[in-house]
Parts: structure tokens; C-alpha cells; sequence
């Protein structure tokens, strides 16, 4: 990737994360305000997650300011893990978030009576944060896409989430609703509760699976079949004998591979350089690759009987 094309992809990046801060702020604010004019669990669980959401999206941005920095003496594969760290730090968070509305919600539906004001403040504030967060989880994962970013995946992947666990407290609040003015339903007086529960069990698994990933790309763990995939292009370049030891590195948002290639042992060093050439070309068109490193091998002569 030249200078210009990275520079451009970082300040795409930043855009989206600052975005994603601005959006947070405004969302937080809102949810603690209506959770407490109401005392409803599902609303202050989803201010909760909101802000721990904005903690995540300043992380996202420091982050990824910094996996923009080129590589150095001290870090010569770049800076890019700084967002598998950033995106592992984010999960950590959801599920501390997690173990205090779980707690929460198993207080009020066994421990202690609490009771919850409904008003069209409470279903407004829900309705508006899924439409924010729908438009900011599409503007981060087309960024995260493009620029094979997972600091930015972890975020639009917690404002996805966002719009599933909004909803199911807009379910909640209607339950509440239903029980106050239909007497056969009163059992729906602890829906708000239970919602919140629901928001807990959603999020708990979408961390685990962002967690998974994450840790996956801290130990170096390759991408499932690319490495047999680089083989067969590097074996159809011509001058290629074959191909050996193929190792994948992922680093955040850059991909680094270093492989051996056998040529005839004819060739002058010009001419292994040149095959050495193409190999890097049609390896990093197929994989946006954006280091390759090719070790060049005299093949072993066929000995005629």
C-alpha cells in the first residue's frame, strides 16, 4: 500500500471512530436521563452498555490513530495489533457490564420491588438509539471492511448489538405497560426485568465471539486456508518449481507472508529475482497482502537414470 492510499485509509478510519465517539456521547446522556426519570432496569442496562460503548469507541479511536503509525526499529511489523488489543479490551468491558445488570435484574425479580414509570420518554429514547445505532454500525462496518480494521468490526459489532438489545427493552416496556392496564397480565410487571436479562445474554455472547477472534489475532493464528491458498497462486507463476514453508502473520489491519519458492538452479540471479518479483505481485493482488517476503531456492536437480 503506498504512503498516500495508507495515509487516506487512516484518516477513514479515524472519521469513522470519531464518529462513533460523537454518536455514544449523545446516546448515554439520553439513556441515563430517562432511566432515571423512570427507574426502568432495561433503559439504565442499556445506558450502561451505552457508556461503557463510548469507553470502547474512544479506545477504537486512540487505537486506531495509532495502528496508523509506519513500522519502526522497534516495532518492524508495524503498529497494527494495537487494535486487537483495543478490540480484547472492549470485550473485557461488556462482560463487566454484563455481571452487573445480570445481578441487577435477578435483585428485582426476587429481592426487591421496584417500580417503573413508563412514559413516551422511555420508548422515544429507545426508538432513537436504534436508529443511530443502525446508521452508525453501517458506517463502521463498511469501514472495518474496506480496511480490514477489527478495532472498528468490535465496535460496529457492539452498536449491532445495540439494535437487537434496543429492541428487546422496547418489549420490556410494553410488558410493563400491558400489566398496568390489562389486570390478566400482571405477571408482565417484571417484563422491564427480564429484558434486561435478555440484553445481558445477547451481549455476553457477541463478546465472547468478538473475544475469540481477537485472541486468535494476537497469537499469529492464520486465517483458516489462506496459507494453502497463497501455495497454489505462488505455484502458477511461472518459473516457479514450488513452494514451501509458508508462514501468515495478521497484525491488525495488515497481513504479512514470507515464503520459499524452488527455480531452476540455470537461472542467473536476474532472472530468479524476476520470478521472485512476480511472485510478490500476484500474491499481494490476491490477498492485499502488505508485506510479502520471498525466499528464493535452487531447486534440487532431477538426476537421469
Amino acid at each position: 500500500m503506498s504512503s498516500t492510499a495508507s495515509h487516506i485509509a487512516d484518516k477513514e478510519k479515524s472519521a469513522a471512530a470519531l464518529s462513533s465517539v460523537i454518536a455514544a456521547i449523545g446516546l448515554t446522556l439520553f439513556k441515563i436521563v430517562v432511566g432515571v426519570m423512570t427507574l426502568s432496569l432495561g433503559i439504565l442496562a442499556e445506558a450502561a452498555h451505552s457508556g461503557l460503548d463510548l469507553v470502547a469507541a474512544l479506545v477504537t479511536f486512540v487505537a486506531v490513530r495509532i495502528s496508523g503509525k509506519p513500522a519502526d526499529r522497534d516495532h518492524p511489523y508495524g503498529h497494527g495489533k494495537i487494535e486487537n488489543l483495543s478490540a480484547l479490551f472492549e470485550t473485557f468491558l461488556l462482560l463487566a457490564t454484563c455481571g452487573w445488570i445480570i445481578y441487577e435484574a435477578v435483585q428485582r425479580l426476587w429481592f426487591k420491588h421496584v417500580v417503573v414509570e413508563i412514559s413516551i420518554w422511555a420508548f422515544l429514547v429507545m426508538s432513537v438509539s436504534i436508529i443511530v445505532d443502525f446508521t452508525r454500525s453501517r458506517v463502521l462496518y463498511r469501514a472495518a471492511r474496506r480496511h480490514n480494521s477489527q478495532a472498528l468490526e468490535a465496535d460496529a459489532l457492539h452498536f449491532s448489538t445495540d439494535i437487537w438489545s434496543s429492541s428487546v427493552v422496547i418489549l420490556g416496556l410494553a410488558g410493563v405497560v400491558l400489566a398496568e392496564n390489562i389486570p390478566a397480565l400482571t405477571f408482565l410487571k417484571q417484563a422491564d426485568a427480564v429484558a434486561a436479562l435478555c440484553v445481558a445474554m445477547i451481549v455476553i455472547y457477541v463478546s465472547l465471539q468478538m473475544g475469540v477472534r481477537t485472541v486468535r489475532g494476537l497469537l499469529d493464528q492464520s486465517p483458516a486456508g489462506l496459507a494453502e491458498n497463497v501455495q497454489q497462486i505462488t505455484n502458477h507463476v511461472p518459473g516457479v518449481v514450488s513452494s514451501h514453508n509458508i508462514r501468515v502473520r495478521p497484525a491488525g489491519p495488515s497481513l504479512f507472508i514470507d515464503l520459499h519458492i524452488l527455480v531452476e538452479p540455470t537461472l542467473t540471479i536476474t532472472e530468479a529475482h524476476a520470478i521472485s518479483k512476480a511472485v510478490k505481485l500476484a500474491v499481494k493482488q490476491a490477498t492485499s497482502a502488505t508485506d510479502v517476503t520471498v525466499h528464493t531456492e535452487p531447486a534440487e536437480p532431477v538426476v537421469q537414470m
